[in-house]
Formats: C-alpha cells, structure tokens, sequence
C-alpha cells in the first residue's frame, strides 16, 4: 500500500489506497506461481482487507496477521510467527521465507529476529533506509515493484 495515498474514515481505518506501480500485478504473477502469500500489518483489522479488496487481491493472500487482532505490533516476533504458523512454515524453513517491507525498525528488524530474508523496499524518502546496525539491516533493497521482481526471480532460480 502506497501510505501517502491513504483515504481513512472517522475512526482512522483506511477505506482505500492505492498501490505502488506494479505491485498488484506481482502478487498476482507469484500467486500464480504457487508462492504462498501472506500479509504482516500493523493496522485497524479492516484498513489492509479494504485495500486488497479496492485491487482485487484479497483471495490471493493465504494469512494476515494484524497488529489489532493479534494483540502485538511489529517487531514483535508473535506477530510474525502468527502468519508463519498459519502458511504452514517450519521453522526450519525460516531463511527461505521473504518478509517484504518499507520500515527498517519494524519489519526488518522482526524479519531479521527470525532469520527470515529481509528485503527494505524503499520507494521514496518518507521513511529512513539507513540501519542502526546489523540487526535492522536488511538482506536486499530495492526502490520499485520492477526491481523487487527480478530481485524475487533472482533468488527464486538455482544458482548457475
């Protein structure tokens, strides 16, 4: 979701967004691809479902772990571990699963405090892409939809 396009009603639940360029027609590729897909927020229970819904990509996401239902907000391993437990991920697994996020101090740190590969989406400057140290450094950056796919096709593909 493309935070500065947010459109909230009087409780502060967000109603609609739009997405970063591209971002719908990734999910729909990955989706379709057989990637399981799961959302981590830290929102109002219904302000991520009513923007996946506004782009038609509700269906697509297996899980959503929401700070408001879970009871924690990022970083807080439970609410990662939430949507790990429910796509079925051992723990063994961790490393291979990809936590995708625009915050060093929220999802970077709880992807990294879990060993999941960690990858800072950096779009624009609104948020900080500077890490304090090793344990909210994220494993890849990117700054588009364009170079987070090839990233993902990149790792996806034996090495050579």
């Amino acid at each position: 979701m493309w935070e500065e396009t947010e459109q909230k009603d009087a409780d502060g639940t967000t109603i609609r967004a739009e997405l970063l360029p591209g971002a719908a027609e990734l999910i729909r590729r990955l989706r379709a691809e057989g990637f399981s897909i799961g959302l981590v927020a830290d929102s109002y229970p219904r302000s991520p479902l009513n923007v996946l819904e506004q782009h038609g990509l509700l269906h697509l996401f297996d899980t959503a772990a929401i700070s408001d239902i879970v009871g924690v907000s990022k970083p807080d391993k439970r609410i990662f571990l939430t949507a790990l437990t429910a796509l079925g991920v051992a723990e063994s697994e961790y490393s291979r699963v990809a936590m995708i996020g625009n915050n060093l101090e929220r999802d970077i740190l709880g992807a990294k405090s879990l060993g999941l590969l960690a990858i800072l989406i950096h779009p624009n400057d609104r948020r900080s892409s500077i890490p304090s140290g090793p344990e909210d450094t994220p494993d890849h950056t990117v700054r588009t939809i364009g170079e987070l796919s090839e990233l993902i096709d990149a790792l996806d593909s034996p090495p050579v």
